[in-house]
């Protein structure tokens, strides 16, 4: 399978920066639409790499495409879809994360709902973006809908293994996850273990609510951090990103 756009520009950018910057907007958790949307488009404005559209629960229908569609037509990164479910899919995207729930307790979030998504995603021409999805404790809403034998935090080997499988299975980006509003992220002792253990970009998201903390994941190994709690909570998003986006490129830099 040939390496799309998306993931193209998303390899260009760790090797030119040494780490970028997801903002993920969940529609159903704003208070209207239009809120929705100005706040990807204030993360475009601050510099972030990829804006990303979907959530655990009810993202999708006519929500999900006027969300998406309405930051699509205002930005020039890629947009890409946050899968819940089956049904998180939208033609107004460029790319979805096209996650296998490596430590789900049910099949249907490891291969099943993928099967059924696949033909979709092919007919309307959306890149799909092969992860390997870890939750990590507490995992919140995502570890509940996807049934998931979450990774205690003090055992980063678990996750190094699960990564390492991920990889192994043909996965070419590995997300860890700790899930939204998490009390804290993936400890950066975690973080260091995943990236011993394999050579492919790793993504880091969940609880992440500070520019520092970003910069401490980064510096861990990580190549790409998401945040979106932090951003939806914001007063000034554009600006809360802004900082994201100038710590995350200082300690890609120093990667080097």
């Amino acid at each position: 399978m040939n390496i799309g756009k998306t993931e193209k520009y998303i390899l260009k950018k760790i090797e030119e920066t040494g780490g970028i910057l997801s903002v993920i907007i969940d529609p159903v958790d704003y208070p209207s639409r239009e809120k929705a949307i100005a706040t990807g488009v204030a993360a475009h404005k601050a510099g972030a790499d990829i804006i990303a559209v979907g959530g655990s629960i009810n993202a999708q229908g006519q929500l999900l495409d006027t969300v998406t569609k309405g930051i699509k037509e205002k930005v020039d990164v890629p947009v890409v879809l946050f899968p819940g479910n089956i049904a998180t899919i939208t033609p107004h995207a460029d790319a979805i994360y096209f996650m296998s729930l490596l430590n789900s307790r049910n099949p249907y979030y490891i291969s099943q709902a993928q099967t059924l998504a696949a033909p979709l995603i092919k007919e309307l021409k959306i890149e799909p973006l092969p992860i390997g999805y870890i939750v990590v404790e507490p995992g919140g809403t995502v570890g509940w809908v996807g049934d998931a034998n979450v990774v205690p935090r003090a055992k980063p080997k678990i996750a190094a293994a699960l990564a390492m499988a991920g990889q192994f299975s043909g996965h070419r980006i590995i997300f860890t996850d700790a899930g939204s509003a998490a009390f804290a992220p993936v400890p950066v002792e975690m973080v260091a273990a995943v990236r011993k253990s394999i050579d492919v970009p790793y993504l880091v998201a969940g609880g992440i609510k500070t520019a520092q903390q970003a910069s401490d994941i980064i510096t861990a190994g990580a190549d790409w951090i998401q945040i979106g709690t932090a951003a939806e909570n914001s007063k000034n998003p554009e600006e809360l990103i802004r900082k994201f986006v100038a710590e995350i490129k200082k300690a890609g830099k120093r990667k080097e």
